[in-house]
């Protein structure tokens, strides 16, 4: 398994290093070893996507003005 070090510069590449720990992990041929790093690191990529996502459902929110608009009806309109 080839852990990076350091940070993820985007969400993008969080979630696909994510993805390729889990199936590391699942392919049940990591040492134990290898398998706490894994863990360590999927739990890092983890905690960085899921800030991420808030900070991105924030910024949604200051956009919107903290209402959030239904976009059905708006095309309906149309």
């Amino acid at each position: 398994m080839a852990a990076k070090t350091g940070k993820t510069q985007s969400f993008e590449a969080a979630t696909t290093e994510l993805e390729q720990v889990v199936a590391d992990m699942e392919s049940g041929k990591l040492t134990l070893e290898d398998s706490l790093a894994a863990y360590k690191r999927g739990a890092e990529l983890l905690a960085f996507c899921r800030s991420r996502l808030e900070d991105a459902q924030q910024q949604v929110r200051v956009l919107e003005d903290g209402t959030l608009k239904d976009f059905t009806a708006s095309t309906d309109a149309n």
